[in-house]
């Protein structure tokens, strides 16, 4: 079965990975009740590159920084499409829940994209 991923990098203060993890688990529990197949959302740890360019390179990471890799499995694109639009519609997605809701993160570095599936076990 051919799936679809939504991939993110998201350059994060190390200071701010605890909020960052509240935010996600919330995510996970969005994205799984409205038919996402796999949620996964984890935080750098060897970030140095044996060969190639790094994590610290690519994203130009502050000493400070930490890079958190995610992605987000579903059926097919057109799953996807349907799924994160229950998700965008869902109140717990909604900042505006909360006046004091600000994301543990810049935006403006976050970095993400639709990926068809070319080999899965």
């Amino acid at each position: 079965m051919a799936t679809f991923v939504d991939g993110y990098v998201i350059p994060i203060k190390k200071s701010n990975v605890k909020a960052y993890k509240k935010m996600a688990a919330i995510g996970c529990k969005v994205w799984m009740k409205h038919g996402a197949l796999n949620y996964y959302e984890c935080v750098g740890d060897d970030l140095e590159a044996k060969w190639g360019s790094s994590f610290i390179k690519l994203c130009k990471l502050k000493p400070n920084e930490t890079v958190v890799f995610a992605f987000i499995v579903y059926k097919s694109k057109a799953d996807r499409n349907r799924v994160n639009k229950a998700v965008m519609a869902d109140p717990a997605m909604n900042p505006g829940n909360s006046k004091k809701f600000k994301m543990p993160f810049e935006m403006n570095r976050l970095v993400m994209g639709g990926f068809k599936t070319l080999v899965q076990a």
